[in-house]
């Protein structure tokens, strides 16, 4: 019995991926600071500019995501939402179909790895979404909130970065 559970926990090591923390041991904090210094300095020429621009709003900000009393299916135009990438508006406020560069959301962690550019769509509406509001898409199921947690509830400066037609892409 013995040797039959040891031979279970061997299989079920080898079959667990490895945690790269544990793995490589904690990261100096020189490296984490140089990393972020990275990704700020890969701001595009158009996020500098937009960065020092007026904000053409001051939104409030709310998440949403699919599933489990979520949103489901396509936005309010017909498209597929993007976590990360779609928000939810009150037309009459904010025009549908213009693209937004949203300050607050430039280095967020993106689920490949990356970091948010800041570029947002407005191609959504909502039933709560009335007047100086924005509504964040953040995907599927509530722990794909987790990243933009601390921007609920938050005003948040929003700059029009131009208009798109048909839907928005995955990716810039």
């Amino acid at each position: 019995m013995l040797y039959a559970v040891a031979a279970l926990a061997l299989l079920w090591s080898l079959t667990l991926p490895l945690d790269p923390e544990s793995a490589t041991g904690p990261v100096p904090y020189t490296e984490v600071l140089a990393a972020e210094a990275e990704a700020t300095a890969a701001l595009s020429v158009e996020a500098e500019a937009l960065m020092a621009e007026e904000p053409d709003w001051r939104l409030s900000a709310r998440l949403y995501h699919a599933g489990g009393g979520g949103a489901t299916g396509n936005d309010s135009l017909g498209c597929r939402p993007i976590a990360l990438r779609t928000v939810a508006v009150d037309p009459n406020h904010v025009p549908r179909r213009t693209r937004l560069f949203i300050r607050e959301t430039v280095g967020l962690p993106l689920p490949d790895g990356g970091v948010h550019d800041g570029f947002w769509y407005a191609s959504d509406t909502g039933g709560a979404i009335r007047g100086a509001k924005i509504d964040l898409y953040t995907g599927h199921g509530s722990a794909s909130m987790r990243p933009v947690i601390p921007l609920n509830m938050r005003t948040l400066t929003v700059v029009e970065a131009g208009r798109f037609e048909g839907c928005p892409p995955d990716w810039e």
